[in-house]
């Protein structure tokens, strides 16, 4: 036994088995190192303010047949001489301050910690907007030109005595309404040069049937849609060869109200495999899918240029009006009702809906049945911030434009806290939002015939992005 220890302490004692137990030792202790190394250049613990790492990206040159000055209009001074104060009625709150702070709603306590933890403010309880309207301007103005100049739809082609032509064939007049979106894209299409009717050169394949046109149809309805759509996509299946080459995967349909969604349970391809560009891009349900569809902005229209922002006096904190539809609403209705600054409006408005938009410095998108209403457009063309209080929406163009460059999300929990939020915004960090609205904006417009960057355009540069990298030959 006393031998047997000597030897194992003998061979421990070895130059070799010094140099395997240093080595281990060694690489760990280097890994460790990396590791803190990383975690100090990277995390926020650590670093200065976000807003110094985000910078606005500039058009470098004017690319194809579309100036510079599309993306980077020339914007109007927002320095007003009696903005400071309220003898102008413009704002009530003085340069590079909060917003005064006034009680209403549920008097609560809010922690610093609550507030900050958002992701729109850093670690001191600053707002961070420093940064550029687009996720990357450069490449996105690269993809845009090389899209118009290679991207093809073909439309699938139907006749003006069809018995479904009023569905299937773009309207002849000027659409309006809460869904008109789904009408302007059709319209626009039709005048656009992504039109082929050589499917052999087809990127893409639009489903035309429309979604609003069906459902007021007294031979078709609500109830009568889904069996339309599984015909319609047999008829088609038959007569062509596209359909089934990709079981629907190179095809797209839009539709603005929210029971295009559900009308797709006959036709399990269409929804699992086709691109739906629909208004409610709802990612926590099931028929949705982020990755492959995409999210068609709901857009009241308007006539005429947009107002001057710089004449308008923006004298409330916060608008919203709408009915009481959801739980989201009656928990806002529950909150700041009775509120001297956030104005919640349930019912019908003795004002013009503009003026109270034009009058307020943050107009409220809440979840009502779908989290998609025309809210956030009318904001934008009225020049207000948009608030937005509905979780899971895939916002319109996510993957192309910075929402928080010129919006603020709150997440439903933190309705209570909705005026504190505002508070933290300061004057300065205000004017920035409302300058990025006015370089989005016109993509919130339609246009027929379209024009470049309006959201006809900006829905055809997320169909190329979603299309197949490889044309398949029929």
């Amino acid at each position: 036994m006393a031998a047997s220890s000597l030897i194992l302490l003998r061979r421990l004692s070895s130059p070799s088995s010094k140099f395997f137990f240093f080595v281990p030792a060694t690489l760990a202790l280097i890994t460790t190192l990396f590791i803190l190394f990383y975690i100090f250049t990277t995390s926020a613990f650590f670093t200065y303010s976000h807003q110094h790492i985000h910078k606005q990206l500039h058009l470098k040159q004017p690319l194809g047949s579309f100036p510079s000055s599309l993306l980077t209009p020339k914007l109007p001074s927002f320095s007003p001489p009696n903005y400071n104060g309220s003898k102008n009625g413009s704002f009530d709150f003085p340069a590079n301050s909060p917003f005064n702070a006034v009680g209403g709603g549920n008097d609560r306590s809010v922690s610093e910690e609550v507030v900050s933890s958002r992701s729109h403010f850093g670690s001191k309880g600053n707002f961070l907007n420093d940064i550029g309207v687009f996720h990357d301007e450069d490449i996105f103005l690269e993809d845009y030109r090389e899209m118009n100049r290679s991207l093809k739809i073909y439309v699938y082609p139907h006749k003006k005595k069809d018995p479904f032509a009023h569905a299937l064939l773009p309207v002849d007049f000027e659409p309006g309404g809460n869904y008109a979106s789904e009408s302007y894209f059709k319209k626009a299409l039709m005048k656009s040069h992504f039109i082929t009717k050589d499917p052999t050169k087809a990127d893409l394949f639009f489903l035309p049937f429309s979604i609003a046109r069906l459902r007021h149809d007294p031979r078709i309805g609500t109830g009568g849609i889904q069996n339309f759509i599984r015909d319609y996509i047999f008829n088609i299946s038959r007569k062509y060869p596209y359909w089934n080459r990709t079981s629907g995967a190179d095809h797209f349909y839009v539709a603005c109200h929210s029971i295009g969604r559900s009308v797709m349970e006959k036709a399990k391809e269409v929804k699992n495999n086709a691109i739906q560009v629909v208004c409610s891009s709802n990612y926590f349900l099931s028929g949705y899918i982020a990755h492959k569809d995409a999210c068609l902005p709901q857009v009241w229209p308007r006539t005429g240029d947009p107002p001057n922002l710089v004449s308008s006096k923006r004298n409330k904190l916060a608008f919203f009006a709408g009915a009481i539809n959801s739980p989201v609403r009656e928990k806002l209705l529950k909150f700041w009702r009775n509120d001297s600054d956030i104005f919640a409006h349930f019912g019908r408005l003795k004002t013009p809906y503009a003026d109270e938009l034009l009058g307020s410095k943050f107009c409220l998108h809440v979840k009502g049945f779908e989290v998609n209403t025309a809210r956030i457009a009318d904001s934008l063309y009225y020049g207000c911030v948009p608030i937005i209080i509905a979780n899971y929406y895939d916002l319109p163009f996510a993957d192309i434009l910075n929402w928080k460059s010129f919006s603020i999300p709150v997440v439903t929990v933190d309705i209570p806290l909705l005026k504190q939020i505002l508070q933290r915004i300061t004057f300065d960090e205000y004017l920035r939002l409302q300058r990025n609205i006015l370089r989005v904006r016109k993509h919130f417009q339609w246009h027929v015939p379209p024009t470049d960057f309006d959201a006809f355009s900006m829905v055809m540069y997320e169909l190329w992005l979603r299309r197949s990298s490889v044309r398949i030959s029929a």
